[in-house]
């Protein structure tokens, strides 16, 4: 008797991604299902999903990354799950490898994807992102959004996990201002986890961690090599570790003035 072919939900969240999420959702038309959770997008990223065939699209209010994808994860009807970012594509190799993995008797819960980066059109060797990877396909069942982060987001694996061959394609690089503004908001998200979990603002800390950041990306993890897109990067990403810091006192200040105010 033969085993029933398994059925895989792709999810994907979503703000404001006209120009990504065309072919992020043509290069995962191969699932089964389609979930789409926007943040109430004023783009036209809605109206878009709205009127796609295949995808069935939610809005909910953004709070945090983890708690947008624990959402997504709600809603899908299939135990197998692959989760990308709407400036992810899955090219057709990985494509053939995520359904041949998913009807492997012996798969393992999750799966490690890495990753090219793409700057516009052009590929980012290094830069410190030659080894990064990241949990895309996994088992429902086996595997939840560990509530400790609120952005870059981990999963949490009840089993093994494996690395899949094929590599996802990144856009992470649109524009100055547009990647300037995933590193601000990315940077101010870590400092509000780095506040609930008490850690404390540091001047010193606040000078060092960034020029650190550069240094270990442009330097040691080669982002030199990557000529002028690899100093955009690797400055922009030291900016957004700037970002953390600079938020950790703001909120430390408003949390000092907070109680200020309710004192007798």
């Amino acid at each position: 008797m033969s085993t029933p072919k398994q059925k895989v939900s792709a999810l994907i969240i979503t703000y404001n991604e006209m120009g990504y999420i065309e072919r992020c959702i043509d290069s995962i038309a191969f699932a089964d299902e389609v979930i789409v959770i926007d943040s109430y997008s004023t783009d036209g990223t809605f109206e878009y999903l709205q009127n796609h065939p295949k995808v069935h699209v939610l809005q909910n209010p953004f709070e945090n990354f983890t708690a947008q994808k624990s959402f997504a994860l709600k809603q899908a009807s299939n135990d197998w799950i692959l989760f990308v970012d709407a400036d992810e594509v899955v090219s057709n190799p990985l494509q053939k490898e995520i359904l041949h993995t998913v009807n492997d008797p012996n798969a393992c819960e999750a799966y490690w994807f890495y990753r090219d980066f793409m700057f516009k059109d052009q590929r980012l060797r290094f830069s410190g992102w030659q080894t990064d990877k990241n949990h895309r396909l996994f088992r429902k069942s086996k595997c939840k959004f560990t509530d400790k982060k609120i952005v870059h987001e981990t999963l949490e694996v009840d089993g093994n996990s494996c690395i899949l061959k094929e590599r996802l394609t990144h856009y992470c690089y649109k524009n100055y201002e547009d990647y300037k503004g995933k590193m601000l908001k990315y940077g101010r998200l870590k400092a509000k986890e780095a506040f609930y979990r008490e850690n404390q603002f540091n001047y010193l800390f606040m000078i060092l961690k960034p020029a650190w950041k550069f240094f270990n990306h442009y330097i040691l993890r080669l982002g030199f090599l990557d000529g002028k897109k690899g100093i955009t990067i690797c400055y922009l990403n030291a900016l957004g570790v700037l970002e953390r810091y600079r938020e950790l006192k703001r909120l430390e200040k408003k949390n000092e003035l907070a109680y200020y105010l309710v004192m007798p």
